[in-house]
Protein backbone atom coordinates (compact mmCIF):
# COMPACT_ATOMS: atom_id res chain seq x y z
CA UNK A 1 0.00 0.00 0.00
CA UNK A 2 3.16 2.72 1.13
CA UNK A 3 3.78 2.93 -2.48
CA UNK A 4 0.56 4.22 -3.97
CA UNK A 5 0.04 6.48 -0.72
CA UNK A 6 1.48 9.92 -0.81
CA UNK A 7 1.87 11.24 2.91
CA UNK A 8 2.41 15.27 2.13
CA UNK A 9 1.45 18.65 4.22
CA UNK A 10 -1.25 20.93 3.02
CA UNK A 11 -3.23 23.44 4.40
CA UNK A 12 -7.15 25.16 3.87
CA UNK A 13 -7.15 24.61 0.14
CA UNK A 14 -7.63 20.82 1.36
CA UNK A 15 -10.52 21.29 3.99
CA UNK A 16 -13.24 19.94 2.09
CA UNK A 17 -11.39 17.31 1.65
CA UNK A 18 -10.42 16.42 5.24
CA UNK A 19 -14.04 16.88 5.81
CA UNK A 20 -15.51 14.39 3.61
CA UNK A 21 -12.86 11.91 4.79
CA UNK A 22 -13.83 13.11 8.37
CA UNK A 23 -17.71 12.56 7.59
CA UNK A 24 -16.93 9.20 5.93
CA UNK A 25 -14.65 7.88 8.88
CA UNK A 26 -15.67 9.04 12.43
CA UNK A 27 -19.19 7.44 13.35
CA UNK A 28 -21.31 9.59 14.03
CA UNK A 29 -22.81 7.88 17.40
CA UNK A 30 -20.51 9.39 19.01
CA UNK A 31 -19.88 12.90 18.16
CA UNK A 32 -16.62 12.82 18.23
CA UNK A 33 -15.99 14.63 14.37
CA UNK A 34 -14.81 18.10 14.31
CA UNK A 35 -16.47 20.90 11.69
CA UNK A 36 -14.99 22.57 9.35
CA UNK A 37 -14.79 26.08 11.73
CA UNK A 38 -13.46 24.32 14.21
CA UNK A 39 -10.78 22.89 11.88
CA UNK A 40 -10.21 26.17 10.02
CA UNK A 41 -9.64 28.29 13.08
CA UNK A 42 -6.99 26.31 14.11
CA UNK A 43 -5.01 25.28 10.71
CA UNK A 44 -3.47 28.63 10.82
CA UNK A 45 -2.16 28.33 14.73
CA UNK A 46 1.39 28.71 15.41
CA UNK A 47 2.87 25.23 15.82
CA UNK A 48 -0.18 23.38 13.37
CA UNK A 49 0.11 20.97 10.59
CA UNK A 50 -2.10 19.19 8.57
CA UNK A 51 -0.61 16.02 7.20
CA UNK A 52 -2.68 14.01 4.31
CA UNK A 53 -2.85 10.71 2.91
CA UNK A 54 -3.37 10.67 -0.81
CA UNK A 55 -3.69 8.03 -3.39
CA UNK A 56 -3.29 9.98 -6.89
CA UNK A 57 -5.70 13.17 -6.53
CA UNK A 58 -8.06 11.69 -3.88
CA UNK A 59 -7.46 12.15 -0.35
CA UNK A 60 -7.70 9.11 1.49
CA UNK A 61 -6.53 10.49 5.33
CA UNK A 62 -5.31 12.74 7.26
CA UNK A 63 -3.39 13.87 10.74
CA UNK A 64 -4.03 17.65 12.33
CA UNK A 65 -1.64 17.92 15.34
CA UNK A 66 0.46 20.66 17.16
CA UNK A 67 3.74 21.27 19.13
CA UNK A 68 3.83 23.56 21.78
CA UNK A 69 7.07 23.77 23.38
CA UNK A 70 8.69 19.98 24.12
CA UNK A 71 5.21 18.22 23.28
CA UNK A 72 3.33 17.11 20.49
CA UNK A 73 -0.55 16.54 20.13
CA UNK A 74 -2.34 14.19 17.29
CA UNK A 75 -5.47 16.95 17.35
CA UNK A 76 -7.31 14.34 14.75
CA UNK A 77 -6.53 10.93 12.72
CA UNK A 78 -8.86 9.77 10.36
CA UNK A 79 -8.61 7.41 7.45
CA UNK A 80 -11.37 6.73 4.74
CA UNK A 81 -13.63 3.85 5.14
CA UNK A 82 -12.15 2.21 1.82
CA UNK A 83 -8.83 2.77 2.83
CA UNK A 84 -8.80 1.75 6.51
CA UNK A 85 -6.90 -1.43 7.70
CA UNK A 86 -4.52 -0.92 4.56
CA UNK A 87 -1.54 0.78 6.60
CA UNK A 88 -2.54 4.38 5.99
CA UNK A 89 -2.97 5.38 9.47
CA UNK A 90 0.24 3.75 10.59
CA UNK A 91 1.30 6.09 7.64
CA UNK A 92 0.14 9.23 9.06
CA UNK A 93 0.89 8.53 12.54
CA UNK A 94 4.46 7.58 11.47
CA UNK A 95 4.71 11.52 9.85
CA UNK A 96 3.23 12.91 13.15
CA UNK A 97 6.13 11.60 15.11
CA UNK A 98 8.72 11.83 12.32
CA UNK A 99 7.80 16.19 12.64
CA UNK A 100 7.46 16.41 15.48
CA UNK A 101 10.97 14.90 16.07
CA UNK A 102 12.22 17.55 13.71
CA UNK A 103 10.41 20.16 15.86
CA UNK A 104 12.54 18.99 18.84
CA UNK A 105 9.35 17.66 20.49
CA UNK A 106 10.18 15.35 23.63
CA UNK A 107 6.63 14.00 24.38
CA UNK A 108 3.23 12.72 21.83
CA UNK A 109 0.01 12.98 23.37
CA UNK A 110 -3.68 12.11 21.82
CA UNK A 111 -6.75 11.41 23.41
CA UNK A 112 -9.21 8.26 21.90
CA UNK A 113 -12.54 7.58 23.25
CA UNK A 114 -12.52 4.16 24.99
CA UNK A 115 -13.47 1.45 22.69
CA UNK A 116 -12.55 3.31 19.02
CA UNK A 117 -11.01 0.81 16.84
CA UNK A 118 -7.72 2.89 16.41
CA UNK A 119 -6.47 2.31 19.91
CA UNK A 120 -5.21 -0.78 18.61
CA UNK A 121 -3.12 1.46 15.93
CA UNK A 122 -2.12 3.96 18.88
CA UNK A 123 -0.97 0.69 21.40
CA UNK A 124 0.88 -0.91 18.94
CA UNK A 125 2.91 2.78 18.14
CA UNK A 126 4.00 2.22 22.14
CA UNK A 127 1.46 4.82 22.98
CA UNK A 128 0.45 4.37 26.77
CA UNK A 129 -3.05 4.98 28.59
CA UNK A 130 -1.88 8.11 30.98
CA UNK A 131 -5.24 10.19 32.26
CA UNK A 132 -9.03 9.01 31.84
CA UNK A 133 -11.60 11.46 31.65
CA UNK A 134 -14.75 9.43 32.94
CA UNK A 135 -17.95 9.49 30.49
CA UNK A 136 -16.84 12.33 28.87
CA UNK A 137 -18.27 11.02 25.35
CA UNK A 138 -22.11 10.45 24.89
CA UNK A 139 -23.21 8.33 22.56
CA UNK A 140 -26.28 8.89 20.37
CA UNK A 141 -27.99 5.93 22.61
CA UNK A 142 -27.25 7.77 25.74
CA UNK A 143 -24.22 5.58 26.84
CA UNK A 144 -21.56 7.51 28.47
CA UNK A 145 -18.01 6.55 27.00
CA UNK A 146 -14.04 7.34 28.48
CA UNK A 147 -11.92 9.57 27.02
CA UNK A 148 -8.55 7.91 27.09
CA UNK A 149 -5.45 10.16 27.35
CA UNK A 150 -2.21 8.40 25.59
CA UNK A 151 1.44 9.29 25.47
CA UNK A 152 4.50 8.24 24.84
CA UNK A 153 8.11 9.95 23.62
CA UNK A 154 9.25 10.94 20.83
CA UNK A 155 11.74 8.85 20.27
CA UNK A 156 10.67 5.53 20.76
Amino acid sequence: MSDTILIEEAGLAFLDSVMDVMADSFDPAFGEAWTAPQCAGLLPMPGVWLSLAREGDRVVGFALSRAVLREAELLLLAVARSHQRRGVGAMLLDRFTMISQRKGVEDLHLEVRDGNPALRLYEGAGFREVGRRRNYYSGNDGRLYDALTLSRSAKS
